[in-house]
C-alpha cells in the first residue's frame, strides 16, 4: 500500500505528496488482459506511470485495450513524464482528462485556445477541468463548456478528478 498526505487550505485546495508504495511495483504480471480485451474502455492514471515495470505494464494494457482514458494525474506527473505523455496523448489515448494547468503544460502553452486546437488537431476526446470556471469537453471538433456550480460550498477537493472522470466515462458508455 501507499501513503498520503493531503493539506487542505481555506480555499479548499489540495497540495499532496504520494507515496505509491507496492503500487509502483505493477509490472505485466499484474494486469488481466483478459478483462482489458473485454472492457470497453480502460481508464489509466497518470500517477502509476513510471520508468521501468509499471511503464511497460501500462504500455501493454494501452495494447490490449479497445479504447482507453487517461488521466493526466498531476502537473508534477506531466513535468516528469512531459515526452511520454505527449506521445500516448497524440498517438494512443482517445480520452484524456486534464485540469487547465495540466494540458497547457503538456502541449507547452498558456492559452486555453492551444488545448482545443490540440484537441481538434489531433482528434482527441479532450476534457478539461478548470475549477471555477468550470470544464470544457473537446470532442469531434465539438466544444462544450459546462460552468460550475457556485451554489455549494467546497470544503475538499480530494479525488473530485477521479470522480468528474468516473461520472464522465459513465455518460460516454451509457
Amino acid at each position: 500500500t501507499g501513503t498520503c498526505v493531503i493539506l487542505i487550505t481555506p480555499d479548499s485546495e489540495r497540495t499532496m505528496c504520494t507515496y505509491l508504495g507496492i503500487a509502483g511495483k505493477i509490472n505485466e504480471n499484474d494486469i488481466n488482459y483478459k478483462s482489458i480485451k473485454k472492457s470497453e474502455i480502460t481508464f489509466l492514471e497518470g500517477y502509476l506511470w513510471d520508468d521501468g515495470d509499471p511503464q511497460k505494464a501500462l504500455e501493454k494494457a494501452i495494447e490490449a485495450s479497445n479504447k482507453v482514458a487517461m488521466s493526466l494525474s498531476d502537473l508534477f506527473c506531466v513535468e516528469r513524464h512531459k515526452k511520454k505523455f505527449l506521445d500516448l496523448a497524440e498517438r494512443k489515448l482517445d480520452i484524456i482528462f486534464a485540469n487547465e494547468q495540466e494540458i497547457l503544460s503538456l502541449i507547452n502553452s498558456e492559452k486555453i485556445e492551444d488545448a482545443i486546437n490540440f484537441a481538434k488537431n489531433k482528434k482527441k476526446n479532450v476534457i478539461i477541468t478548470r475549477g471555477s470556471k468550470g470544464a470544457i469537453s473537446i470532442y469531434n471538433n465539438e466544444v462544450s463548456e459546462c460552468k460550475a456550480n457556485t451554489d455549494i460550498k467546497v470544503v475538499d477537493l480530494t479525488g473530485a478528478g477521479d470522480l468528474f472522470a468516473a461520472g464522465y466515462l459513465h455518460a460516454y458508455i451509457n
